[in-house]
């Protein structure tokens, strides 16, 4: 095995738990988050259980050695042909959706062979296709996000020197995506890596998917999305800010179904991950309006360059990342006049959280708490800070440093 995969236990249970369960489990998340070093790992535990090399037949489809099996035909042929007499098959298929019409292939060996299917995708279009039809109620979908800062904090190597705010400096400024181990840090070489990563998102996830997508609008909606993270808009209002740019040919303004369907292709290329409002007093989820954060600030920072500036919102962006870690639902809340940055829902779980760069100005201390007071209910109430907090709790909120809270995390 391959001495630079991460065990990333949380992932790897899950897969572990449905093993042999009659479902096809897919494995989603955004070009090289670690979704084949996780077959790797899981393929591992296989041998280590004693299953036969034979019987796990594992395939990177977008390895040359497979180019031939363009088509779900040819690709059934091959695999079905190496699927062994006896005993249990584990078939772990990478990158499943360079085989056009793989969803029926995918169904006829899981139907007519004593198989155990584990396939990843980087497009949400892998479930939006004839899969989703074939296999309903017969699969599992595993999120994979890059590295927490947990991970992060395991999977690098950092001067002894450095203390545990320093390394999260470096989180802050490179994010989480495991390829920019091999670079040490060095900035212009691993923002060129996030680039390629990115270019090839665009290229591949986006632009070849939707051949009516305009590669100058998607680009403007990415830079718009990116510099504006944790900011409240809406399709409508984008669309209004981007029609004044000279350099797009847009006569008539851009429409908001427009903006709407190019943020829908970047959500589906896991790139961006949009949160909805959500009414506490109310009940209700709101459509109108909402937030947008991106699925690792390393990307943001190449787009844009590293800026010292806009802080805050960039750590509510690395608070929604780890609360969808911990497989949360999360929505923006809505109470009265009032915003509060994170709901995080799990069956009779719930907590407010709110997120802020620091807390020791009465001025900011007021405007964070003030929200939380006006939940009535007794659900977990929690202010995040970069401070080292001197008072635990403000009438019952709970009052966290950021950096020790990333660092429980159990993903």
């Amino acid at each position: 095995m391959n001495q630079t995969l991460i065990n990333r236990p949380h992932y790897l249970s899950q897969l572990i738990g449905h093993k042999d369960v009659d479902l096809v489990k897919i494995i989603t998340g955004i070009r090289r988050c670690g979704k084949s070093s996780l077959l790797e790992l899981f393929k591992g535990h296989l041998i280590t259980e004693g299953i036969p090399e034979d019987n796990i037949i594992s395939m990177n489809l977008q390895s040359l050695k497979f180019e031939n099996l363009g088509n779900y035909r040819d690709f059934y042929q091959h695999v079905a042909a190496s699927i062994p007499a006896e005993g249990r098959t584990y078939l772990l298929f990478d990158e499943i959706q360079s085989v056009a019409g793989f969803e029926k292939a995918i169904e006829s060996l899981r139907l007519e062979y004593d198989v155990d299917i584990y396939i990843t995708g980087s497009n949400a279009h892998l479930l939006s296709t004839e899969l989703s039809t074939l296999l309903s109620g017969r699969y599992v979908e595993i999120k994979m996000l890059p590295l927490s800062f947990a991970e992060f904090l395991t999977f690098n190597e950092f001067d002894d020197a450095l203390s545990v705010r320093q390394k999260f400096r470096l989180y802050f400024r490179f994010g989480g995506m495991p390829i920019l181990k091999q670079y040490a840090f060095d900035e212009k070489r691993s923002y060129e890596a996030l680039d390629g990563v990115y270019s090839s998102i665009v290229l591949r996830d986006i632009l070849d998917r939707d051949q009516s997508a305009r590669a100058d609008i998607l680009r403007k909606v990415i830079r718009f999305l990116a510099s504006n993270i944790g900011s409240i808009t809406s399709p409508n209002s984008i669309g209004g800010v981007l029609s004044d740019e000279k350099d797009i040919d847009n006569a008539g303004g851009m429409a908001g179904k427009t903006v709407a369907k190019y943020i829908d292709l970047l959500e589906k290329a896991y790139i961006f991950q949009s949160l909805e409002r959500y009414d506490i007093k109310g009940k209700q989820h709101l459509r109108t309006l909402g937030k947008h954060y991106i699925t690792d600030l390393g990307f943001r920072h190449m787009l844009l360059g590293f800026r010292d500036i806009d802080r805050g919102h960039l750590l509510e962006n690395l608070v929604f990342l780890e609360l969808r870690r911990q497989d949360y639902s999360v929505y923006l809340g809505k109470v009265g006049s009032y915003e509060i940055d994170f709901v995080a829902e799990k069956p009779n779980e719930r907590i407010y959280i709110q997120v802020t760069e620091s807390m020791n100005s009465k001025e900011v201390r007021e405007r964070e708490i003030r929200p939380l007071l006006s939940i009535s209910d007794n659900y977990e109430k929690l202010i995040l800070s970069m401070d080292e907090p001197l008072v635990e709790s403000y009438e019952g909120i709970k009052v966290r440093n950021l950096i020790e809270w990333l660092q429980e995390s159990k993903i």
